[in-house]
């Protein structure tokens, strides 16, 4: 009896200090029930009820949707085109270096037009090309009352943009027709890596380009345009080394108008034996390409930028040897020597319309005659 009474006590005891503190704490504000804190939500989420799902059975499939809101679609980041005036440091470096004596002059002495025109030739300007330039700018400079150097200069500037202002630099593409474009010029100009990079603009544009692998004497060339043409996604017709290359092109053309492809990209060898042997197998070359359903709307001289005076001496023997309607100027980006651009305009009448400002795919670009000039100067 005695120990249940005091377990009695012990009980009251302890009820009535639970109570105490109860009612301590409902008096103090801190015992009050508290709701939650509202749940920070992500933008784009919606409030659903809490509800615990039920365990799939066996054969239901587990549909978790974790509600994350919208998807985010991560856009490739966008091509940049290279610029001229980036990418022609050296030619800059070195056309400014020879001018950049005149601009604090005051008059300019017949010593300063001679060291002018002599700066032109150094550029690859070209000989004739300079002397006529310097001419028209010593005519100007008289109508105009300009005597001192940075006068001179912006007038040889001008002069200069207007030698190379006009010209068809667009590249022809036939609606309804097999175009083929012939690409000519010496071994190590680039003609295989111009068509390689020609193919994946043309894809992007929504055409559909064939590759021709009519250099069949170079080692590897074959391989080399293949991997381009996996690399653009274009189809490539090849033949055996050392094979004619006319019938490379002629079954190039055949795939293309089988296949729905709209452009044949035709490489061809690069070979100076002697001109009487190159003239003949371009003018082959030419007239087998164009004797089934193909047309040549381009034939496209490839040129080394770095080679300067000799890269003329080479565009002059394939200008006699097939009807050139454009140049591709490759590696202008490493050349010093830009002024070449002058002369094949000047001297062969042949536009520039493509140049290579860099070793990426994207980095054959569109000749644009303001943007190059205006690079030289500034």
């Amino acid at each position: 009896m005695e120990i249940a009474l005091v377990i009695v006590v012990l009980i009251c005891l302890l009820g009535a200090g639970a109570a105490t503190m109860f009612l301590m704490r409902r008096e103090s504000g801190d015992a009050e029930l508290m709701s939650p804190p509202p749940r920070a939500d992500l933008p784009g989420r919606t409030e659903k009820a809490a509800t615990v799902p039920s365990a799939p059975t066996k054969d239901e499939d587990v549909d978790v949707d974790l509600d994350e809101g919208p998807a985010v679609v991560l856009e490739p980041p966008p091509v940049v085109k290279p610029s001229f005036f980036d990418r022609l440091t050296k030619a800059r470096t070195a056309f400014t270096g020879m001018l950049g004596g005149l601009v604090g002059l005051g008059k300019l002495s017949d010593d300063d037009w001679e060291d002018l025109e002599e700066a032109l030739i150094r550029a690859d300007v070209g000989v004739k090309t300079s002397m006529r330039l310097i001419e028209d700018v010593k005519a100007g400079s008289k109508a105009a009352g300009a005597e001192d150097g940075a006068a001179i200069l912006d007038l040889l500037k001008e002069r200069m943009r207007a030698e190379i202002a006009d010209g068809d630099r667009s590249l022809k593409i036939a609606d309804d027709e097999v175009n083929v474009w012939l690409f000519v010029g010496v071994n190590g100009v680039g003609k295989t890596t111009t068509i390689g990079k020609l193919g994946k603009r043309l894809k992007a544009e929504g055409h559909a380009p064939l590759m021709a692998a009519g250099d069949t004497f170079r080692a590897a060339a074959a391989e080399q345009l293949t991997l381009w043409a996996e690399r653009s996604g274009a189809e490539i017709v090849r033949g055996n080394e050392g094979g004619d290359p006319s019938s490379v092109i002629f079954d190039g053309v055949e795939a293309a108008a089988a296949r729905n492809c709209n452009i044949v990209l035709a490489d061809t060898a690069g070979r100076l034996q002697n001109k009487s042997n190159l003239m003949d197998e371009l003018s082959k070359v030419r007239r087998v390409a164009e004797k089934g359903v193909g047309v040549v709307t381009e034939t496209l001289l490839v040129l080394d930028a770095t080679t300067g005076q000799n890269g003329m001496s080479q565009a002059k023997i394939f200008a006699e040897a097939v009807d050139v309607t454009g140049v591709v100027l490759t590696k202008l980006d490493g050349s010093a020597k830009g002024g070449i651009v002058f002369a094949i305009e000047s001297e062969l009448g042949l536009p520039v319309k493509l140049v290579g400002l860099g070793e990426q795919v994207d980095d054959l670009v569109d000749f644009d005659p303001d943007a190059f000039v205006n690079a030289l100067f500034e």
